[in-house]
């Protein structure tokens, strides 16, 4: 059994287009609507959640973890378009490989171009260039090519480090073991804390070209520096670097 969650922050225009695609290869989809004018007028059959105030994502997620009740848990954002079989065929895979806990689809931009979603886990050093200035004298996508893993482009699975967040089949065993996503994390970070503590109890994580889902990916944080999300980015890196010190000093 397959269950989706989706998490709904205004986003009625473009649960327009994920919700149907998610109806026709999930079992059942949780629709947590985290904001006013959340929910379309057709949710698909879709549980909906009202939250009476907004809560982080990652909070939100672990509310939709538990309101379902399947094996397999597909995050996916509204902008997550999953093309016909990739939620079956991301099953299929874990299901052969007992040990995969987290199994992510080739991200596809809406023209069809291929996104960089699969990542090496960060470093102090990459982090600053990323989220400074920096960013401008040694753009990340021709300096840190390692790090996006831009010169890899498989075309059979492979295993992650981590991948992002948009679309992700996740196991419910694992959730359970690690105790799923950490709420502490408001927006950005949750899926490199959640793919790092799975790795550290021995859970496999896997990049499944064959799934293919559609993905506007904004990258809003890389565009401009000081805004409200560019803060709460440097708060999950912050996070993230006092949970796990050891990681950004790459060792």
């Amino acid at each position: 059994m397959i269950s989706a969650i989706v998490v709904s922050h205004g986003h009625r225009e473009e649960l327009a287009e994920s919700l149907p695609a998610l109806a026709e290869q999930a079992d059942e989809i949780v629709l947590i609507a985290n904001a006013p004018d959340s929910v379309p007028d057709d949710t698909r059959g879709a549980t909906v959640i009202h939250n009476p105030r907004p809560l982080s994502y990652a909070a939100n997620l672990n509310l939709g973890i538990a309101a379902t009740g399947g094996e397999l848990v597909m995050v996916n954002n509204p902008d997550a378009v999953p093309q016909p079989g990739a939620l079956a065929t991301l099953a299929a895979f874990m299901d052969a490989r007992p040990r995969c806990g987290i199994a992510g689809p080739r991200l596809e931009n809406p023209d069809g171009s291929w996104q960089p979603s699969r990542r090496r886990f960060p470093t102090v050093r990459g982090t600053l260039v990323r989220r400074t200035p920096l960013r401008r004298a040694y753009p990340p996508l021709e300096h840190q090519r390692e790090h996006y893993i831009l010169d890899e482009r498989p075309d059979a699975p492979v295993q992650a480090d981590w991948m992002l967040g948009g679309s992700l089949l996740l196991r419910r065993t694992m959730l359970e073991e690690i105790g799923g996503y950490d709420a502490g994390f408001r927006m950005y970070g949750e899926e490199i804390d959640l793919c790092y503590r799975a790795a550290k109890a021995g859970w496999e994580r896997w990049y499944v070209p064959q799934a293919v889902v559609r993905h506007r990916w904004d990258a809003l944080t890389d565009h401009t520096f000081w805004t409200r999300r560019t803060l709460w980015h440097w708060r999950s890196i912050g996070r993230f670097a006092r949970k796990h010190p050891e990681r950004l000093l790459g060792r």
